[in-house]
């Protein structure tokens, strides 16, 4: 594998750490007691700033209960349906698609929430470092976000600092849930170079839950 392969596996890792951490349904703080991985140094690889090692790999690895293969995007489609880029997925909860392979910056990647057979719990939260962009392409999406409860339909988008508690879920069985979702560190947040009501609609009371 080309030495630009290799970095460009590691830097998609980041979301996919992401991804498989909120749907363990831990903090970074609580990851960290249970693998001795400081909070920084996992903050740090989630949003690209740093490459993670193979011994940090094996675990988190061993902590989420996903494969290596899945966190480098290497595991094989099934045969039935080969695809070119399969979407990581975690159990039958959700799938992830990183868009982005770089290291540092902005990372974008497309969340695939699947439909519901009844009503939903208040999604579960998390907080931790980094700033947070998403838009609903398809479907309700339920945003707890604090105190606040927020159903997001297609078109709407969120902006939220990520150190405010968070979570996401299907908010009802009308169907599957499809959103994009742009992270970035600490204080980096979109710069729409047009006026912001021209770019997205604002969420007003209509979409309390």
């Amino acid at each position: 594998m080309a030495v630009d392969d290799v970095d460009g596996t590691l830097a998609a890792m980041g979301p996919r750490l992401r991804a498989a951490r909120e749907h363990h349904g831990a903090t970074l703080t609580g990851v960290s007691c249970a693998t001795g991985i400081s909070a920084s140094t996992l903050s740090r690889i989630e949003t690209g700033r740093r490459k993670p090692t193979l011994e940090v790999l094996l675990r988190l690895s061993k902590e989420y209960g996903v494969s290596l293969d899945e966190l480098a995007g290497t595991a094989p489609a099934p045969a039935a349906e080969p695809r070119a880029t399969a979407p990581l997925s975690f159990g039958d909860d959700k799938a992830v698609l990183p868009l982005t392979r770089y290291v540092g910056g902005l990372h974008a990647h497309k969340h695939v929430l699947p439909a519901v057979g009844g009503p939903p719990t208040r999604p579960r939260q998390v907080s931790h470092e980094g700033y947070e962009w998403l838009c609903v392409l398809y479907g309700r999406l339920w945003l707890a976000l604090g105190d606040q409860d927020l159903v997001l339909t297609p078109g709407d988008v969120a902006e939220f600092d990520t150190r405010t508690p968070h979570g996401v879920a299907n908010s009802g069985p009308s169907g599957p849930v499809e959103y994009l979702v742009m992270f970035g560190p600490q204080g980096e947040r979109q710069r729409p170079r047009t006026p912001p009501a021209a770019v997205r609609r604002a969420i007003g009371p209509r979409h309390s839950h």
